[in-house]
């Protein structure tokens, strides 16, 4: 008997000598309130038991096989309770300092190597209640220390008539199984056997107790055996049947009873089967999950009652006897270490969370079972391992992916330590379970690593769902205020300070597995921003100040999000490049440049289009345009303004950068302008006659001469057509070509205006830097200055031809020099051109005046000259008229020259230069003017005196030692030896 339960008083002290505890009803055998009410509490991955016993059943079933293995060799406590250390009534304060009672109460209290091992933290004395204080230990005096046995029933809150009665069984038991070993009894059964309605308090209570046995017999046996059931073994189909009648209708246990023979007969038979592995053991306890659920009850016990995160300062001892219960439930250190990794991780949950020291001790011990799961390759372990792993890891995720909403930096530890343990967790998973991991080489696979990538992307994916949403919110609440801010502006703010707070909380936790954890969390919200801005982009049609608030916040985002990514990564083997490649650029700059380039298109041909539709309605009238240039010039000077004001008011952050492009715009428009303004004005070329056929002079005959229109020659259709065109409308008449001058001088003037203004306007943007101001590309017209320029030439030219070819040709062509000259001066020919210069000195501006007057000299003095060299048949001169030429010519010089108050003395004789070199050949004799004219000919053309003279070509370039202007002046002298040459030389003849 001795052999097979060694002192059943499991650590009691004699009846006689220890007063009992007062009796009371047991403890509701239920969770306490907190973990009621804590939610999402992880299933038990120990695995589910088909039969129909409760957590209560199976604490009581696991209490019963603590107390039939423990062992101790005396009845010593092994707690002390401080609150009755000095009540002079308490059986404590009798013991002396060397007595074996308070030598236990002084170890207990000493710091316990497990809960060291596990780093958990032992409280001071008095700090927390002692268990003792708990259900069933009585009350004031009588309290005293308690025993091992004593510990583990306040523990598992088994009242001391149960106790009681459970005691008294084993001892029946014992005296008939003497030489037995407990893994040798199948315990259910014994107990059946010994404990008769007598035993408890009334028949209703022993039928529960019955029912509860019966099943856990069924449970351990018949539903979850160690050694797996033939379905046609007739043992186990006998056993059924008598506890399916038992749980119907009742068991009589009485030793000669048949239906406990049966009972007995088949139980023994299917719990002595082996596997092998335990061939002294009865198995009616150690088969998976049944085993694991008890002993789970049994590892629960180490938490005290009073304090549910706490594990009591006698683990240790307590731990001792609870491993004397492996034999029974076919438990190892392995399947120990899993066991109590659960049991420490669910009680941390169960309790709030808030005992961190839980936490961490399920890290610690999940180190133990990393190694086991190296080492330990049984297919049964391996299962229990996923699943209990599985469950810490499903339970961790579902906070780390999403711990934006779980954690913030008031429990930045709970973190790490969840952190620490679902990638252990995982590690094992991947590392010692999965076989796609064995295919790979180890350095292949960093779960870790991949284990927080994952995190960070799910819960900042998830984080900025949130945000979304709350932007969204906040834009809706602040539609009907002023200025209401649009919801990606919104969000891009929200972001950034969502990277800020992750870069300063989270991201140093989760250094310690991720070295780049900023940067991947950067990355993920640059890639979720970015969709939504994509979208944006893809449906902007013009640029809004919404629009330009949106591309601002979006690149202003983009530049912190990768500052944080590049300062995260600075130390990895590639600068960051592998995380700086997840964020594609949100090119919101380029973005805001194109949505400008589109705005500058449009106003540029809003302004091209204004210019048409006025152009068509200007009349270039003085009188009816102030200062003497075209509203049309002043309408578009005005336009340019407000589109440069609009464009500087644009809230972009490149105003230099794109400057350009719209100064192109706006100088091809001022240019289009000129073009248009100048346009069918006509030019030099379009005045000056056709020069006519070289004929001798033949006074008094019809002959064609320079002013006949020539049928034959396509230039002098076209010019002739286009002054006929002009002629006919006033807008081209020489008051209103002299405002064209005086609007494309103002244009020049104010084009210098523009680009002061302009300076202005960067001076005041926000993002001019130096070199915008040095640069004076930027904010140059390059086309329309040059542009007004060559107008103003052009226009004062085709001013000045068109007065001389066509305004005075009937004077000029049709008078000077007809017939006989004395009566044909050019007096009528000053006489309107002092008219006209009066006309254009009070129209042009005074800037532009000495410049169009110039040109009106020229075009005097080509005229002039035609006149003397192309004048036609009927004009003819002797060498006496010479004088009177010359003293026209001098007239005409002096129109200009006014006295001194006309054009500059020098300024005359340099455009007069070419008709003083030709009039002294009309002072010639004739013979030495043939003769000039044959030398410079033969000079020119490389002749032979012999041979015949070359007919020189037209070139109108007009000069003395020229020979086609040398032989126009043989032509039109007015003699015998003229003609007798022209006749041998040319063979010209006096008529045509």
């Amino acid at each position: 008997m001795a052999h097979l339960f060694r002192d059943l008083s499991l650590g009691h002290s004699k009846r006689e000598s220890t007063p009992p505890l007062q009796q009371q009803p047991p403890p509701p055998l239920t969770m306490p309130s907190k973990l009621l009410t804590t939610v999402d509490l992880p299933p038990s991955p120990l695995g589910q038991l088909t039969s129909q016993l409760t957590d209560l059943d199976l604490r009581l079933s696991a209490y019963e096989i603590f107390v039939s293995v423990s062992r101790t060799s005396a009845s010593k406590p092994i707690s002390y309770n401080s609150s009755t250390a000095n009540n002079d009534n308490s059986p404590a304060h009798n013991h002396s300092p060397s007595s074996p009672a308070l030598q236990r109460s002084l170890t207990s209290q000493a710091a316990s190597k497990m809960k060291k091992a596990l780093g958990l933290k032992s409280p001071g004395s008095g700090s927390k209640k002692s268990p003792g204080s708990g259900p069933g230990s009585g009350q004031g005096k009588n309290r005293r220390a308690l025993t091992v046995g004593e510990l583990m029933r306040v523990q598992m809150r088994v009242s001391e008539i149960v106790d009681s009665r459970l005691r008294r069984a084993l001892l029946r038991i014992a005296a008939g199984q003497v030489g037995r070993r407990i893994e040798s009894v199948v315990l259910p059964l014994e107990l059946l056997q010994q404990l008769k309605v007598s035993d408890f308090t009334d028949q209703q209570e022993y039928d529960a107790w019955q029912k509860r046995t019966l099943r856990v017999l069924e449970a351990g046996i018949l539903l979850h055996p160690r050694v797996p059931l033939d379905k046609s073994n007739a043992a186990a189909q006998r056993l059924r049947q008598i506890i399916n009648s038992a749980l119907d209708k009742g068991l009589e246990t009485g030793r000669n009873n048949e239906s406990m023979q049966v009972l007995r007969s088949a139980a023994v038979s299917l719990a002595s089967r082996s596997d092998g592995s335990f061939l002294e053991s009865c198995h009616w306890a150690d088969g998976f999950p049944f085993n694991l659920r008890l002993y789970e009850m049994l590892l629960e016990a180490c938490f005290d009652i009073n304090d549910e995160t706490s594990i009591v300062e006698e683990v240790d001892e307590l731990m001792e006897h609870i491993k004397k219960a492996w034999t029974i439930l076919g438990i190892n250190q392995t399947l120990h270490n899993i066991c109590f990794t659960w049991v420490l991780f669910h009680r941390f949950v169960a309790t709030g969370q808030s005992e961190l020291d839980l936490l961490y001790a399920a890290d610690n011990q999940l180190a133990e079972v990393a190694k086991d799961a190296k080492a330990t390759k049984d297919p049964e372990y391996a299962n229990i391992l996923s699943s209990t792993l599985s469950a810490i890891l499903g339970w961790a995720e579902k906070r780390l992916l999403a711990y934006h909403d779980t954690f913030d930096h008031a429990n930045m530890d709970t973190m790490e330590g969840i952190v620490s343990l679902g990638v252990s967790a995982a590690k094992i998973l991947v590392e010692d379970i999965s076989n796609e991991y064995r295919r790979k080489r180890k350095g292949e696979v960093d779960v870790a690593r991949r284990s927080i990538d994952t995190y960070i992307r799910s819960s900042l994916r998830t984080a900025f769902a949130q945000r979304m949403e709350k932007a969204d919110s906040s834009r809706r609440a602040s539609k009907n205020q002023p200025n209401p801010l649009p919801v990606l502006a919104i969000l891009a703010k929200d972001v950034g300070e969502l990277a800020v707070n992750e870069k300063r909380v989270f991201s140093p936790i989760l250094k310690r597995w991720h070295p780049f954890a900023a940067g991947v969390a950067v990355a993920t919200l640059h890639v979720c921003y970015g969709n939504e801005f994509k979208q944006f982009i893809s449906g902007i049609t013009e640029l809004t100040a919404d629009v330009v608030q949106v591309l601002r916040a979006a690149d202003k985002l983009e530049k912190d999000l990768v500052q944080i990514a590049v300062e995260d990564s600075v130390d990895s083997d590639d600068g960051g490049k592998a995380i700086i490649r997840e964020m594609p650029p949100y090119e919101a700059e380029a973005a805001i440049a194109n949505l400008v380039k589109v705005w500058i298109k449009d106003r540029v041909d809003r302004v091209k289009e204004w210019i048409d539709r006025n152009l068509q309605q200007e009349v270039w009238n003085p009188q009816a345009n102030q200062d003497g240039y075209a509203s049309s010039a002043v309408e578009v000077l005005r336009i340019i303004d407000e589109t440069l004001d609009a464009y500087f008011q644009l809230p972009i952050p490149m105003h230099p950068a794109l400057l350009p492009d719209l100064m192109t715009g706006l100088d091809k428009c001022l240019q289009y302008y000129v073009t248009k303004a100048k346009s069918g004005c006509g030019s030099r070329n379009t005045y000056v006659p056709t020069m006519p056929a070289l004929t001798r002079c033949a006074i008094g005959s019809k002959f064609q001469g320079v002013w006949k229109k020539k049928e034959k020659t396509p230039n002098s259709q076209k010019r002739n057509s286009q002054v006929a065109t002009m002629n006919g409308d006033n807008s081209f008449g020489v008051p209103q070509m002299c405002v064209r001058i005086n609007t494309l001088h103002r244009m020049r003037t104010e084009c210098e205006v523009l680009e002061k203004r302009i300076i202005t306007h960067l001076r005041n943007s926000e993002s001019a830097k130096v070199e915008d101001f040095s640069n004076g590309l930027v904010k140059k017209l390059e086309l329309t200055p040059s542009a007004c320029v060559e107008g103003v030439q052009q226009l004062c030219e085709a001013v000045a031809y068109k007065i001389i070819f066509h305004d005075l040709s009937h004077v000029l062509w049709d008078g000077l020099y007809v017939g006989e000259i004395q009566y044909s001066r050019i007096e009528p020919l000053l006489q309107e051109l002092e008219r006209n210069l009066l006309i254009i000195g009070d129209t042009v501006h005074e800037r532009v005046r000495t410049r169009i007057i110039t040109d009106i000299m020229k075009a005097s003095f080509d005229g002039f000259l035609l006149v003397l060299l192309a004048g036609g048949p009927s004009r003819a001169f002797t060498r006496q008229d010479s004088q009177i030429i010359e003293d026209d010519f001098k007239s005409l010089k002096d129109l200009f020259w006014a006295n001194g108050d006309g054009l500059p003395a020098e300024l005359i004789d340099k455009f007069s230069a070419t008709v003083t070199g030709v009039l002294p050949l009309f002072r010639m004799d004739t013979d030495s003017l043939i003769e000039r004219f044959r030398r410079v000919t033969l000079e020119t053309y490389n002749s032979s005196a012999r041979s015949r003279l070359p007919l020189p070509a037209t070139s109108g370039q007009w000069n003395p030692s020229e020979p086609n202007t040398l032989l126009r002046i043989v032509c039109y002298r007015n003699d015998e030896a003229a003609s007798k040459f022209l006749k041998k030389a040319y063979n010209l003849p006096k008529k045509l």
